[in-house]
């Protein structure tokens, strides 16, 4: 068995071939499409964060609606780019949204990738202290978060205060039991997945890692995953730890997803550079007809090692042609797959 999600970047655009041309339209038709993907049995909705992009970016109220909306599917984020987070104000958030939402909320947290805008962490008002990088700076604000997620007081009350105190210092309220051990870190090297494994986090993979080794993507990640799972043992942390991978997979089944994946047939892993130092491997799209398309995850090292893994959708086709994608999946894949 595997849980099945979908990962959506909330893209949207005014050209006349997006079904998604305002920002409005992603947020509700990202709604709709995890009430349409609980109902097909899709086990999570899970949300990209981008900042100064025209893509989804303020996760909680659209987290807290999909809660309202629906009863047992997970919900979640991959990845909040911690370096434009306060820490107690993001507690405050998710620890609200998972009340509303039963205790459902995955949240995928991290570094964060390239920006559109240049540092733009400090226009929020993060700068990294003396001697810090923005990942150092990042960290720092993931520590802090995990520490006040665990529920324990830590701020002096005012002795004359408004309302009646509880006993102690105080805590993050509301606060939300168990979401502290649902927290993921999206990490792009073997590093920084030992990190998350010795702070208690599970561990998102996605379709673009550092090239460490130049192997091919599935398999770095896949020795990326066993030196998560070695690090997190050591640790000696008490529950068994989860671990996703992201993926592009397009199961043909008509005309219309010839039409649209056709010619990612032959799609291979590319190679490129992040940025002046980093060089990073960006996975395959998988896209075939059921059959070929078996064969071809059966042989990806990574997701057999993941317990989770989302499927990346191009949300600009809307929720109709989403739902047509999942439930291809769900329907024709992964039975034969034993994931179902």
């Amino acid at each position: 068995m595997k849980k099945i999600g979908f990962l959506s970047f909330g893209h949207w655009s005014p050209s006349a071939h997006s079904q998604a041309r305002s920002a409005a339209d992603v947020l509700q038709q990202s709604i709709d499409l995890a009430v349409a993907a609980e109902e097909l049995g899709v086990d999570g909705a899970y949300f990209r964060v981008h900042h100064f992009a025209r893509q989804a970016a303020s996760p909680f109220p659209l987290l807290a609606a999909i809660g309202a909306r629906t009863s047992k599917i997970e919900i979640g984020t991959g990845v909040i780019d911690m370096r434009y987070e306060n820490p107690l104000y993001m507690a405050e958030d998710a620890g609200a949204a998972d009340l509303i939402s039963a205790g459902r909320l995955q949240l995928g947290i991290s570094r964060g990738s390239p920006e559109q805008v240049i540092e733009g962490w400090r226009l929020f008002g993060y700068n990294p202290a003396p001697g810090e990088t923005d990942a150092d700076m990042a960290r720092r604000h993931t520590e802090a978060f995990l520490t006040v997620l665990g529920g324990e007081g830590f701020a002096t009350p005012n002795p004359r205060p408004m309302f009646p105190n509880p006993p102690g210092l105080l805590r993050i309220e509301p606060h939300s039991e168990g979401l502290r051990d649902r927290i993921w870190w999206g990490s792009a090297s073997n590093a920084t997945a030992v990190w998350a494994a010795e702070m208690g986090m599970n561990l998102q993979s996605s379709t673009l890692k550092n090239d460490e080794t130049g192997e091919p993507l599935h398999v770095q990640q896949r020795k990326q995953i066993e030196a998560y799972r070695e690090a997190y043992r050591k640790a000696g942390h008490a529950r068994e730890p989860r671990v996703s991978v992201s993926r592009s997979i397009f199961a043909l089944t008509d005309d219309l997803d010839r039409a649209y994946f056709g010619r990612d047939r032959g799609s291979r892993d590319q190679v490129g550079m992040l940025d002046d130092t980093t060089r990073a491997v960006f996975g395959r799209s998988y896209a075939a007809e059921p059959e070929e398309l078996v064969k071809l995850l059966r042989d990806d090292e990574a997701i057999q090692a993941a317990d989770t893994l989302l499927l990346t959708i191009p949300n600009q086709l809307g929720v109709d042609y989403n739902a047509h994608v999942l439930d291809s999946i769900l329907t024709h894949v992964a039975p034969e797959l034993g994931w179902r």
